[in-house]
C-alpha cells in the first residue's frame, strides 16, 4: 500500500519565501534555506517549491538557487515556477529536483507533458493545476483558460503526468478545509496520484480530503507557517485515525 504523504509548500517571490490568501495579498514567511533546514528536523515526506513570479516575469528559475538549497534538503524535492521547455526540465532535475511541477505551460503546450514522461519518465513529471470553480486558471491565478478542471486533469493523466497538484484558489489561505468534492471528482476521473492543495487549516482537513476526497497526499503552507501544528503531528494524527503514512 501507497503511503499518504504530507507536503509543505514553499512558495517564493522577491527573494523571500511568501503566503497569500486567494493567491493574492502575499506576506513573507522567512528565510527559504531557513525553512528547509527546519522541515529536514520535522520528518516532512516532500516539500514543494513554487517560484510564483517566474512565469509572470517571463524568466525561467532560478537553477543556481535551487542547486543552493537541494544540497541541504534531504527529502525528495519538487520544483516548478517558470518551467516551458524539456531543456529546463532536465536542467532542474540536474540541480537537485526529484520532480518538476508545469502550470501555465500544460495548458499552453499539453505536449510538454508527454515528453516529460517519456524522457525522464512519468514520476517527474507533476502537473499543477489552479482552479477557480471549475475552471483552470494560470499564470497565479490570474489567467482564466476555459477549461474545466476534471476534464483538464484527465487529459493530463491521459498525456502522462505523474501526478496532479490540485489547488483551489478561492480556498488558498482561508484556514477552512479543501475542496473535498472537486478533488474527489478529479481524484475518480484520473488514475495517478492526486494532491490536495489549498485551505488546510487543521488536521481534521486532511483527514476528510483524504477518506472523503479520495486524495493520495496533501499539501499545505500556511497551517505549517502561522500556527504551531507540524506535518510531523499532522502524521501521527493520520496514523492515530488508520491511515497509512511513514512514521
Amino acid at each position: 500500500m501507497l503511503k499518504i504523504r504530507v507536503m509543505p509548500t514553499m512558495l517564493y517571490k522577491d527573494y523571500s519565501l511568501v503566503k497569500g490568501k486567494g493567491f493574492d495579498s502575499w506576506r513573507r514567511t522567512g528565510s527559504l534555506m531557513q525553512t528547509v533546514k527546519v522541515y529536514n528536523m520535522r520528518e516532512v515526506d516532500e516539500l514543494v517549491f513554487v517560484d510564483i513570479a517566474a512565469t509572470k516575469e517571463n524568466r525561467e528559475p532560478d537553477y543556481a538557487l535551487i542547486d543552493d538549497f537541494a544540497d541541504d534538503c534531504f527529502m525528495p524535492l519538487t520544483v516548478g515556477g517558470g518551467v516551458r521547455t524539456l531543456d529546463q526540465v532536465g536542467r532542474l532535475l540536474a540541480v537537485g529536483a526529484d520532480k518538476v511541477a508545469i502550470n501555465s505551460a500544460a495548458v499552453a503546450t499539453p505536449g510538454l507533458i508527454g515528453e516529460i514522461a517519456q524522457r525522464y519518465g512519468a514520476q517527474c513529471c507533476v502537473v499543477s493545476i489552479d482552479f477557480r470553480g471549475t475552471e483552470v486558471v494560470t499564470e497565479s491565478g490570474s489567467k482564466p483558460t476555459g477549461r474545466n478542471v476534471v476534464a483538464f486533469a484527465k487529459e493530463c493523466a491521459d498525456r502522462g503526468a505523474g501526478e496532479i497538484l490540485l489547488t483551489s484558489i478561492e480556498r488558498d489561505g482561508n484556514f477552512e478545509g479543501y475542496d473535498v468534492e472537486t478533488t474527489r471528482a478529479v481524484s475518480e476521473a484520473v488514475g495517478i496520484p492526486v494532491i490536495a492543495s489549498g485551505g488546510c487549516g487543521s488536521y481534521e482537513h486532511m483527514e476528510r480530503v483524504l477518506r472523503d476526497g479520495k486524495a493520495s497526499a496533501v499539501a499545505a503552507a500556511s497551517i505549517f507557517h502561522f500556527t504551531e501544528k507540524t506535518p510531523l503531528e499532522a502524521k501521527k494524527y493520520l496514523h492515530s485515525k488508520g491511515l497509512a503514512v511513514r512514521l
